[in-house]
C-alpha cells in the first residue's frame, strides 16, 4: 500500500503542475474543510481514528438522516433540509473518507459505511432515525435497514443503488473501470460533464459541485485518499448486492427515481428506464411505494426538489 500511495502522490504533484485545465474563478483548497457548506458543520469521534463530519440543523420529534452517493458529500441534500428543517431535525452526513470527514485506508464496504451511520447515531444518542439515501447512500440505508431494523424506522431511497443486479462479468469490469488514478487525473471538462450527466438539465446552482469537486484537487493528501475510496467504494456497492434481501425491508420505504436518470440503471450494460427500477424495488419491498419524477435525472432531489420534498413530506405523514 505504501509504494502504491507513493507512486499516486507523484501522478497527482504531476497533474497539478503540468496537467490541470484552469477555469476563470475557480480556486483550489489545502482542505476540504474549507469548501463552503450551506449550513454549520460538527465532527464526532466515532472510532479511534475517523472523525464523521455532520450538519446538524431543525427540529422535531423525528430526525431524518441524509446519506449521500458516491464521490459526493453533504451539501447535496441542501435543497431539501431547508425545506424539511421546519418539521424535522436534520443530519445530513459526510461519509468517511468523504467531504469533511476522515479520510484514510478504509474498506469501501456498504457494511463499514453502515456501521459508521450507527456509530454516529450512537454518538448523538439518536435511538431511532429516518433514513434518506440517495445512489450508494441508498443502498448503504437498505443495508443498515436490514442489519439495524430497531434503529430506522422509515427509508426513503432516492434514485438508489442495490435494485439494479449486475453479472459476475459486469462487476469484474465496474472493478476495473474506477480507479484511483483515473479518479485523480480527472480533467475538469471531465468533472464538469460526469457531474452533468446526473441532471436531466443541470440547473445553474448546482455548479457549486464542479467548483467543490476541482477545488478538493488543492488539498495534497486528503484529495489522495478521496480518490482511493471512490473506487473502494465501487468495490462495496458490486460486493455486497441487497437484491435477494429486499423482501426482508420492515420499514415503510419510499423510492424516488428520476424519470430521465442516466446512471441506473447503467446505460452502457443494461439500459432500459429507472422506472423499471422503481417498480422492481417497489414490488420486492414489502411496504413500500415508488414515484418516478418526470424531467429528472440521478439527483433528482436537487433536480426537482420541490416534488420530492412534497413526496417525503405526504410520504412520512
Amino acid at each position: 500500500m505504501k509504494t502504491t500511495f507513493t507512486t499516486i502522490a507523484f501522478i497527482l504533484l504531476s497533474f497539478l503542475v503540468f496537467g490541470q485545465p484552469t477555469y476563470n474563478g475557480l480556486e483550489k483548497v489545502k482542505s476540504f474543510d474549507e469548501i463552503d457548506y450551506p449550513y454549520p458543520v460538527s465532527k464526532a469521534q466515532i472510532s479511534e481514528n475517523i472523525e464523521m463530519a455532520y450538519m446538524d440543523v431543525g427540529s422535531g420529534k423525528e430526525t431524518i438522516l441524509f446519506i449521500h452517493g458516491l464521490g459526493s458529500y453533504a451539501p447535496a441534500w441542501k435543497k431539501n433540509i431547508e425545506e424539511l428543517k421546519s418539521s424535522y431535525r436534520c443530519i445530513a452526513i459526510d461519509l468517511p473518507g468523504y467531504g469533511r470527514s476522515s479520510k484514510g485506508s478504509y474498506e469501501g464496504s456498504m457494511s463499514f459505511f453502515s456501521n459508521s451511520v450507527i456509530a454516529l447515531m450512537d454518538v448523538l444518542e439518536l435511538d431511532q432515525v429516518i433514513l434518506a439515501g440517495q445512489s450508494m447512500g441508498g443502498q448503504i440505508s437498505i443495508v443498515t435497514a436490514l442489519k439495524y431494523p430497531d434503529r430506522i424506522s422509515e427509508l426513503i431511497l432516492v434514485a438508489p443503488a442495490g435494485i439494479e443486479t449486475f453479472s459476475e462479468g459486469e462487476k469484474e469490469w465496474f472493478r476495473d473501470a474506477i480507479t484511483a488514478k483515473g479518479v485523480m487525473l480527472t480533467p475538469l471538462d471531465a468533472i464538469e460533464s460526469n457531474l452533468g450527466s446526473n441532471f436531466y438539465k443541470m440547473p445553474d446552482d448546482a455548479f457549486f459541485m464542479v467548483r467543490d469537486r476541482y477545488a478538493m484537487t488543492g488539498a495534497g493528501e486528503e484529495f489522495l485518499w478521496y480518490c482511493y475510496i471512490i473506487p473502494k467504494s465501487i468495490e462495496g456497492m458490486v460486493n455486497e448486492p441487497v437484491i435477494r434481501d429486499l423482501p426482508n425491508i420492515k420499514q415503510p420505504t419510499l423510492i424516488v427515481m428520476g424519470a430521465a436518470d442516466q446512471l441506473i440503471p447503467n446505460r452502457y450494460l443494461h439500459g432500459g428506464s429507472s422506472a423499471k427500477i422503481a417498480r422492481m424495488g417497489g414490488e420486492l419491498i414489502p411496504n413500500s411505494r415508488a414515484e418516478v419524477v418526470k424531467k429528472a435525472g440521478h439527483f433528482v432531489m436537487y433536480e426537482k426538489s420541490e416534488e420530492v420534498n412534497s413526496l417525503i413530506v405526504d410520504f412520512l405523514n
